[in-house]
């Protein structure tokens, strides 16, 4: 095929895969930065208590993590983006090589709380992007029956932020009934699934972490990107 049978394309912005860059020397080696988000304010929250489940297989599996608080987070475009607890997610989300998200389900659909910590995170900062090329697991607490209204919505606002979303998901329906009165999760397969879950994203987290610039790397954004040399 000749540059003649594809006019619309700037082939000098084209680039042949590069295996190379496919198997990255040398390896990153501290342990994976994962980032978990929840969708509650409520005192008992049980998508921060599923939350802190994760987090604890997470530190079993070798992860450093960190859990953001979104209490006292204003209402998105209400306050600057200087606002102390917006810059404390947008450095988090940075910081993080993965993340995971739970949101309670509401009205059939992920809450406001949630939703607003997602509007914080810009996909791109100058030339930082919070959110891109990080993997991403996605959860979801119902008081009712199982549902994957929320799970779903969070999986189409992880491609909308391009993360790397695992297969796995966890749906943990009529969550009061799956934590005692120590706020720990009982063992259910409900449980199982949540291990399941963080299993896969660190697997994932540690296979693309080093090569998530290389696979984020577009045609567009570079032709987008190009600037004349200053020497013309």
């Amino acid at each position: 095929m000749t540059e003649s049978d594809l006019p619309a394309l700037h082939p000098e912005y084209l680039e042949q895969v590069d295996l190379a860059r496919l198997e990255p020397q040398p390896r990153v080696d501290h342990p994976p930065r994962i980032l978990l988000l929840y969708g509650s304010l409520r005192s008992r929250s049980f998508s921060h208590l599923l939350v802190l489940e994760a987090e604890r297989i997470l530190k079993v599996l070798g992860a450093e993590t960190r859990v953001f608080d979104p209490t006292d987070l204003p209402v998105a475009d209400s306050v600057s983006a200087t606002h102390p607890k917006v810059q404390e997610l947008r450095e988090l989300s940075i910081w993080s090589e993965g993340q995971v998200w739970c949101s309670p389900e509401r009205h059939g659909n992920i809450t406001a709380v949630f939703k607003n910590q997602i509007d914080w995170l810009p996909l791109s900062e100058g030339s930082i992007r919070p959110t891109q090329g990080r993997t991403l697991a996605v959860m979801q607490v119902s008081g009712g029956s199982q549902s994957f209204n929320s799970v779903n919505a969070l999986r189409l606002l992880g491609r909308w932020m391009r993360m790397f979303t695992v297969p796995n998901q966890s749906s943990v329906p009529m969550a009061y009934t799956q934590f005692g009165d120590d706020d720990r999760m009982k063992p259910s397969p409900l449980y199982d699934r949540m291990v399941d879950v963080m299993e896969e994203l660190m697997k994932f987290t540690w296979l693309l972490r080093d090569r998530a610039d290389y696979l984020v790397d577009r045609y567009s954004e570079r032709k987008a990107e190009f600037r004349l040399p200053e020497s013309l």
